[in-house]
């Protein structure tokens, strides 16, 4: 899959077959989106390309509004910017066009949008467009004006239906929601797969190696997941391809003063060497929520716990 990440890189000038989305996790509603885009693209013999956008529309409206709030109180998103590139190109897509969402792309137009965007790059010949999708200024972008517009401009039209789980909208949204709640289950059955996190380790300050539970501290940058706590965990390694149980903490430490969040994973009976590979998290289950301890000595003691209850869990699947 090509990665373009503007409209003055796109490559030819062949028609496509588009669709237009966050998209993020890429659960199974999208997923729904992406099968019906390739079989359009298969039909008319035309590269399949996804529009997606970054930041994600809510995080540039919330840094708009609240411009010096903490990186570590911006908007949730359930993917970071790589996790989501290779869901989308796990799905078949030929090319993935990533628009940078600023304040000139915010103030498009609608019709500006269709006009420049999809009609003069991208010869769009076919849309796939979700059945909640708005776009362009003040989400003035509808369905019924890309209608109008395929008339116009001579392409052709798709609504992608709901996809439902359980008589219930399968959405981004909701999945935040079951992971916020230690859904992992829930949250699992709707992405079609366990929620993951990846990031390169990094060095961190050595404080599980003190308590006697090394860890790896997993790169987050600007991803913020809508979960917290103590968690069984499967942590891939991206380089060796060996995957190893784990327990997992994603929070701040409160014990020891921590104020910025972190994803620290410590591999179960085993020692490993993870430093500068890049890691793919498998969430598992949830042990508990992040808690504050009196001291040092009560705080190893539980993660000895949390060890113990993970290698049960983790031998009974």
């Amino acid at each position: 899959m090509y990665l373009i990440r503007s409209l003055n890189r796109w490559p030819d000038e062949r028609k496509t077959v588009v669709t237009m989305g966050n998209f993020d996790g890429a659960h199974l509603g999208h997923q729904a989106m992406f099968s019906a885009l390739k079989t359009a693209a298969l039909q008319h013999q035309l590269p399949s390309t996804v529009v997606s956008f970054d930041p994600l529309p809510h995080e540039y409206f919330s840094q708009d509004r609240f411009p010096n709030q903490s990186p570590d109180n911006s908007p949730q998103r359930l993917q970071g910017l790589r996790d989501r590139f290779l869901s989308i190109r796990k799905a078949g897509i030929d090319r993935l066009l990533l628009l940078r969402f600023d304040n000139v792309f915010a103030e498009q137009s609608a019709e500006d949008f269709i006009k420049h965007t999809l009609v003069d790059r991208l010869r769009a010949r076919h849309l796939v467009i979700g059945d909640d999708f708005r776009f362009g200024h003040r989400r003035q972008g509808t369905f019924e004006l890309l209608e109008q517009a395929s008339e116009k401009y001579g392409f052709t039209l798709e609504q992608s239906s709901t996809c439902e789980h359980e008589g219930v909208r399968i959405s981004s949204t909701r999945i935040r929601q079951h992971l916020t709640d230690g859904q992992l289950d829930a949250a699992s059955t709707l992405l079609g797969r366990p929620y993951r996190i990846s990031g390169r380790v990094i060095h961190g300050e050595k404080v599980g190696r003190q308590l006697g539970f090394p860890t790896a501290n997993v790169a987050l940058g600007n991803h913020r997941p809508p979960l917290r706590g103590v968690f069984v965990v499967v942590a891939n390694n991206v380089e060796t391809r060996e995957s190893v149980s784990a327990v997992a903490n994603l929070g701040e430490r409160p014990t020891i003063g921590g104020r910025k969040l972190l994803l620290e994973v410590h591999a179960l009976d085993r020692s490993v060497h993870w430093y500068g590979h890049h890691l793919s998290i498998d969430f598992v289950a949830q042990l508990r929520k992040e808690m504050r301890f009196a001291s040092l000595d009560e705080l190893k003691a539980q993660i000895a716990k949390d060890a113990d209850a993970a290698r049960q869990l983790m031998s009974s699947r």
